[in-house]
């Protein structure tokens, strides 16, 4: 199975039109049977909340255009967070992701504040086998096949293990090597996606993403993910996460960006 590789920094501005044009047709081809309509784009609502300095880019360009996957790929190498943006005619969503091992209390409290808080952790299923994590269910119906894992608590050191400083200590727990599957209980409040080893290659979804992410910075196997919304409760679309990416100094990709920068390295 081929996997996403690294290439030269400035090789992902060499992309031409066409090439991401057919990759966000790739992805629109790729996706599974209709479901109804996503809620139209909502009002653009107030970022309140102050930057978090470990995790965010500064001066960082205040500008409507997606950033570029190398700036993504240096993002996370830093610790930091990155959007991820899939097509329109897919989810329409955003997730805010983050390499696994540089999760902190203060950055999963962040995420927690802007999201859906429905923290998951993109794994491939070798670690989950090992670590003893089958999926969630064995009929999945999910539409696009989210590969939930059974959720989990870190055994030691946590308390009721949904505070950000539980969840943080479990996320880190997971992208540890040496971690094994006694040092989790089951279930608990984060929750292990499945991740295909061919990245978005094989599957164009933020699950693939943020496992290529992360194993393109060089920081291990796991990224964390969830879906960002409005202050009022709605999903964020479009406009609402490249406000969201402008306020905060976050990096801003789409999944078209990725999977045309993993198809140029595969075939490269």
């Amino acid at each position: 199975m081929e996997t996403c590789t690294a290439r030269e920094p400035d090789d992902d501005a060499a992309l031409s039109g066409s090439l991401l044009d057919s990759a966000a047709g790739a992805v629109r081809a790729r996706r599974p049977a209709a479901r109804p309509a996503a809620p139209a784009p909502a009002s653009a609502s107030a970022i309140a909340s102050a930057p978090l300095a470990a995790s965010t880019r500064r001066g960082h360009a205040a500008t409507p255009q997606f950033d570029t996957v190398p700036a993504a790929i240096r993002a996370i190498e830093r610790g930091e967070f990155v959007i991820v943006v899939d097509d329109e005619d897919r989810e329409n969503e955003g997730d805010l992701i983050i390499a696994a091992d540089a999760v902190t209390p203060e950055t999963l409290a962040f995420m927690v504040r802007h999201t859906s808080g429905l923290i998951c952790v993109a794994m491939p299923a070798r670690v989950l086998d090992r670590l003893q994590l089958p999926p969630m269910v064995q009929q999945n119906d999910e539409p696009f096949r989210t590969a939930f894992a059974v959720s989990v608590d870190l055994r030691v050191g946590v308390t009721t293990g949904i505070s950000a400083a539980d969840r943080a200590a479990t996320i880190r727990a997971l992208a540890s090597a040496k971690s094994t599957a006694h040092d989790f209980v089951r279930p608990g409040h984060v929750f292990p996606l499945r991740a295909h080893e061919g990245g978005v290659t094989e599957r164009p979804g933020h699950t693939e993403a943020a496992y290529d992410l992360v194993r393109l910075a060089g920081r291990g196997y796991a990224g964390v993910l969830c879906e960002l919304v409005n202050d009022d409760g709605s999903m964020a679309r479009r406009p609402d996460l490249v406000r969201f990416a402008v306020a905060h100094g976050i990096t801003v990709i789409s999944i078209a960006q990725l999977l045309a920068y993993c198809g140029a390295a595969e075939t490269a």
